[in-house]
């Protein structure tokens, strides 16, 4: 036998699925071996010539079988090296997790802190961990603990290390255009937690918060258990309606870098139309700038807390959206004349954040490792954004410019939520446009999060979620038939 041809040291015996189908049977014979082992991450296949002799096959049905195996991610065919088993078997790289139906439903974003998941597509609306650098953030956390004395790690700092938030001030100065102090800044476990400070301390039974619509549940559901009275603003397509607002307010919310969820940023004359009102009505404006780091066609526009001059937003930021979701470390820049009253519902609860994560974060930002990780993660969410929209040809998205999702809009007169309970019966889990809303109705739509996803997953089930979007367009079906 010539050398480089050797065949797989595995005897690999003819299957029975053969006699039903010989292409079919093929490829879930060999499917099933490399799932349960069989054939093993990095293993060779046996060629298709010494396969087709020993089961008695054609050579063409095993280069279909080798070539399906291949193009869902199974194996790599490289040219003079053969046909080897992926090193990641793709069922736990790829495929949602097998789950009964009612653990599906269960993720929504109004039910549940669960709801978006990594590498489930496509609620992925996540940072992708494995982009992070691990040894450098572990070299970040040994540096900061060896630089600093007991005294560190004795105090209390109720508002954070002051070293982090001079590191946050500095970065807001220079990439979110804001005119900000280490004094302003407040550091929390993450927006969420941002937000129910703000709704304890801010707000008395009976005060009018106002919240976006359709937008984020949890901030909607955090004001109301303050005892607050919601009052739903819609969006349009330059953001929140501020000829909505009501002067009786105490606060509004918005997302005016990337609309959650409809993806669309708070055009410049709606965004001093909001800080005008909140100047006359004496109210608030709390900002969540949760993924404004991923603009992937234009330079994102300056925070809304920049053109802050009456000192009247409260700007609400989190490293747990662009580093890794288990980080939960965020921050608030809080106007001085709110910054004693916060402190003092923060110091109440109890819920800050540990001290070493801190330090780590110091050196992080210090050193230009935070720059250095968005920067690589924004050209590799933005080849995966690329790469979902190249599979769904002709089909209407919106938000698609950046952040961590976009909307993909359904058929006129599609059910959204047959559609989504159709998809998680091939293995996608997806979010109805629908349970955002408060009282307004739109068409139907669903939220697509995919940088949490790998590049085979997003090739994989687009494609599927693609074929779901034109099964359930009737111009597309009257021309099939």
């Amino acid at each position: 036998m010539s050398r480089g041809k050797a065949s797989s040291a595995l005897d690999l015996p003819r299957p029975d699925s053969l006699d039903a189908g010989k292409q079919q049977g093929a490829y879930e014979a060999l499917r099933a071996a490399i799932l349960n082992r069989q054939l093993p991450a990095g293993s060779r296949l046996p060629s298709t010539r010494s396969l087709a002799e020993r089961w008695s096959v054609s050579r063409g049905t095993l280069e279909a079988a080798f070539d399906r195996l291949h193009s869902e991610g199974y194996v790599q065919r490289v040219a003079g090296s053969g046909t080897r088993v992926c090193a990641v078997i793709p069922e736990q790289f790829i495929a949602a997790p097998v789950a009964t139906v009612t653990a599906r439903r269960a993720v929504e974003p109004d039910r549940s802190s669960a709801g978006v998941q990594s590498h489930v597509p496509f609620v992925a609306r996540r940072p992708d961990a494995s982009l992070f650098d691990l040894k450098a953030w572990a070299r970040c956390i040994s540096r900061g603990l060896l630089a600093v004395g007991p005294g560190v790690l004795e105090a209390n700092h109720p508002a954070g290390l002051p070293d982090l938030r001079e590191q946050i001030a500095d970065y807001l100065r220079s990439y979110r255009g804001m005119r900000c102090e280490a004094d302003e800044v407040i550091i929390t476990t993450g927006i969420r937690h941002a937000l129910n400070l703000i709704a304890h301390t801010l707000i008395n039974p009976g005060d009018t918060a106002c919240v976006e619509d359709p937008g984020y549940a949890p901030a909607r559901r955090l004001f109301n258990l303050a005892g607050a009275h919601i009052h739903a603003i819609s969006v349009t397509a330059e953001g929140l309606d501020t000829a909505q607002l009501p002067t009786t307010a105490r606060l509004a919310y918005v997302t005016p870098a990337h609309q959650a969820p409809l993806g669309m940023t708070l055009s410049v004359s709606r965004r001093l139309a909001l800080l005008d009102w909140a100047a006359r009505a004496e109210a608030w404006v709390v900002e969540d700038d949760y993924d404004s780091e991923y603009n992937y066609n234009t330079a994102p526009l300056a925070a809304l807390k920049s053109l802050d001059n009456a000192d009247r937003v409260i700007y609400c930021g989190s490293f747990n959206k662009n580093l890794f979701p288990g980080l939960r470390v965020g921050f608030m820049v809080v106007p001085k004349v709110l910054r004693r009253s916060l402190l003092r519902t923060l110091q109440l609860t109890g819920h800050s954040v540990g001290v070493t994560d801190q330090l780590g974060l110091v050196e992080f930002l210090r050193n230009g490792a935070f720059v250095r990780h968005l920067r690589a993660s924004r050209q590799a969410y933005q080849a995966r954004r690329d790469a979902l929209l190249a599979c769904l040809p002709g089909c209407p998205v919106s938000g698609e410019q950046g952040g961590l999702h976009f909307v993909l809009w359904l058929p006129a007169g599609t059910d959204e939520t047959g559609f989504c309970e159709r998809a998680a019966a091939v293995g996608l889990t997806l979010q109805a446009l629908g349970k955002f809303c408060h009282g307004v109705a739109l068409p139907p739509a669903v939220i697509i999060g995919y940088t949490a996803l790998t590049l085979a997953q997003i090739r994989f089930h687009g494609r599927a979620l693609f074929k779901m979007w034109e099964g359930a367009c009737p111009r597309l079906q009257c021309v099939s038939q």
